[in-house]
């Protein structure tokens, strides 16, 4: 197989975290880091501390530090930009979007300029607002544009699932859809545990009789006690980013929760949002409809139409 190259936008601490789980686990031969910041001492360092772990690996390693114009050969970028201490004591993923808007209109056109064609994965926040603009102002092929969405907010539930039902969480289906914020959702009519359905189950063992509200509730606010335990979320996340990396590399044509472009899809156009998608080397391949009930798809309606709101708000922030 080829060399694959991975360019990172902002190597903070959640690209920094990028950065060593996708050395880690071998899914990048060459990494490309550019910051926004002009002093390069903590990208230098950052870049430094990787390569002197990759003694520990059973695979080599390529790291550099360069600009928007080294990510043109780059298979795959990290979009990882934000300024994670503006969530503190907010409550809500929007208080990154003045900086992250900013940092856009900074850069766009550089990355354009580089001639990347690849495919580029968000974790900015807003998430859904975020990944909208890069895919409006990049112009690359349908599909190559995707956001991390729902992708931990899912991940967070199910393993909340496990906790509760003692189910392993490789044998649950269940999704978190929607806005990767407070309005997101769980359609629990697509809860399945090894393809018993959650009400079936729920039928001969109590186990699978909880709260359905405050099993959301817990999955939808998990980031948040993270978030106030430590300030920052780490770990999670970049094996999120991982995770659809590894798609794109292997053309797993996988089935995975990402916020991406909808195109009449559940009743809604025009906007981003997380939503269960077959990811594969070409990026988002096809957007799978999950069968909501009427009362699941006013609710993800509704969450779409805040969306499309705080989209809106963003656009005074683009300059």
């Amino acid at each position: 197989m080829s060399d694959f190259k991975v360019g990172i936008i902002g190597v903070g601490h959640v690209g920094a975290h990028v950065l060593y789980t996708l050395a880690l686990q071998g899914l990048a031969d060459e990494f490309v880091l550019v910051d926004l910041d002009s002093n390069l001492r903590k990208v230098r360092s950052e870049r430094r501390d990787v390569l002197d772990s990759t003694e520990f690996l059973p695979h080599p390693v390529k790291i550099k530090v360069g600009d928007f114009s080294d990510l043109s050969d780059c298979d795959v970028l990290i979009h990882a930009v934000g300024d994670i201490m503006s969530l503190k004591g907010t409550h809500t993923r929007l208080t990154e979007m003045e900086f992250n808007m900013h940092a856009i209109y900074s850069y766009a056109n550089q990355l354009k300029a580089s001639g990347f064609k690849g495919i580029l994965i968000n974790i900015s926040n807003p998430c859904d607002v975020i990944t909208k603009w890069l895919d409006d102002l990049l112009d690359l092929p349908a599909g190559h544009v995707l956001g991390t969405g729902t992708g931990l907010d899912t991940a967070r539930l199910k393993i909340r699932l496990q906790e509760q039902t003692g189910v392993d969480v490789k044998s649950i289906t269940a999704y978190m859809i929607g806005e990767h914020g407070s309005a997101q959702i769980t359609p629990w009519s697509a809860c399945t545990f090894g393809g018993l359905s959650l009400k079936e189950a729920a039928k001969t063992d109590e186990r699978f009789r909880f709260d359905l509200s405050e099993m959301e509730r817990s999955a939808r606010e998990g980031g948040w006690e993270t978030y106030n335990g430590k300030f920052c979320t780490e770990y999670a996340i970049a094996l999120t980013a991982a995770r659809l990396m590894k798609a794109v590399r292997y053309d797993e044509h996988a089935i995975l929760p990402v916020s991406c472009r909808l195109k009449g899809e559940y009743g809604e156009s025009g906007i981003f949002a997380g939503v269960p998608a077959r990811v594969g080397r070409t990026g988002v391949e096809r957007v799978l409809e999950l069968p909501l009930t009427n009362q699941e798809a006013d609710r993800f309606r509704m969450c779409c139409q805040g969306i499309r709101e705080n989209f809106e708000a963003s656009k005074s922030l683009f300059r």
